[in-house]
């Protein structure tokens, strides 16, 4: 895979992420475009890439463990009655060009391939909306059309065997920091990792030194996808495709997701953090 000069996206005037479609990295690393760094207006980053505890944490994006078997996480695969293994079986998301690229946003057309195998057509839009003038939001959609011509399915660690880890979808790596960032959720009450990962709800916050993240399923279909969480061992918040079971992706079917994410400076409370999800929203 060939690299490329990054793609940068720009919000109020500021650079605000920069996307990388060609990374070149060892196929274990599961290659694919990613954003990052992706910052706050006043320039906070609030993402990592291939930090020392998960090399193949690669920013802000969509990771899927499992596809048919297939890796396009990342690192090793969780097999039933074996644990976490080192498997032959990584793909890669090919960035196949834009359809639009503007300052503000942009609409990519990717391949999912594995084994030589074309499995899924991904097609990407990504854009920047300014909030506030200390927040703004990342809105991300993606929709996955099925083509190899064969009925899939998309699993997670969890649906293999580890409870807990039904990771596979949108995902974003946040920077690790001497304290672990503060989590809560929509409902009042819903406070701590325990308490949102795993759990559906409208919107998950990451709030850590000088910066908040504000995770928002867009859409009916993405807010059933539970959330997975964690702020302990690192800092970092997606969703689960694949959580109570496999998800069945036949020939020629297509599913869409949409998360939009407030990126704001300073440290939120619920609720400013409700007010910004619903202006990032219906923005």
């Amino acid at each position: 895979m060939n690299p490329e000069p990054s793609t940068v996206l720009r919000c109020a005037g500021v650079t605000v992420a920069r996307c990388t479609t060609r990374p070149d990295l060892a196929l274990d690393h599961s290659p694919r475009p990613y954003l990052h760094p992706v910052t706050t207006l006043a320039g906070r980053p609030v993402t990592e890439t291939a930090p020392e505890d998960h090399p193949h944490h690669l920013g802000a994006g969509v990771a899927v463990p499992d596809v048919a078997g297939h890796n396009f996480w990342g690192g090793r695969t969780f097999v039933r009655d074996r644990g976490s293994v080192e498997l032959d079986n990584h793909g890669v998301q090919r960035h196949d060009g834009f359809k639009l690229c503007d300052p503000d946003g942009f609409v990519e057309e990717l391949t999912w391939t594995a084994g030589g195998e074309r499995l899924l057509r991904e097609h990407r839009t990504v854009a920047a909306t300014a909030l506030t003038e200390t927040a703004w939001a990342l809105d991300l959609t993606f929709s996955l059309t099925n083509v190899s011509g064969r009925d899939l399915s998309i699993g997670s660690p969890a649906t293999n065997g580890r409870p807990g880890a039904a990771y596979g979808g949108f995902f974003w790596r946040a920077p690790k920091e001497t304290k672990a960032p503060v989590v809560f959720g929509a409902a009042a009450g819903a406070d701590g990792e325990e308490a949102v990962h795993g759990v559906r709800s409208d919107w998950v916050a990451l709030v850590g030194g000088g910066w908040t993240l504000v995770f928002a399923g867009a859409t009916a279909r993405t807010r059933e996808d539970p959330w997975f969480v964690r702020a302990a061992e690192y800092p970092g918040v997606g969703s689960s495709l694949a959580h109570d079971g496999r998800l069945p992706v036949t020939a020629g079917e297509t599913f869409v997701r949409r998360v939009v994410t407030v990126v704001a400076d300073g440290r939120l409370d619920r609720g400013e953090a409700a007010t910004l999800v619903r202006k990032a929203v219906t923005s």
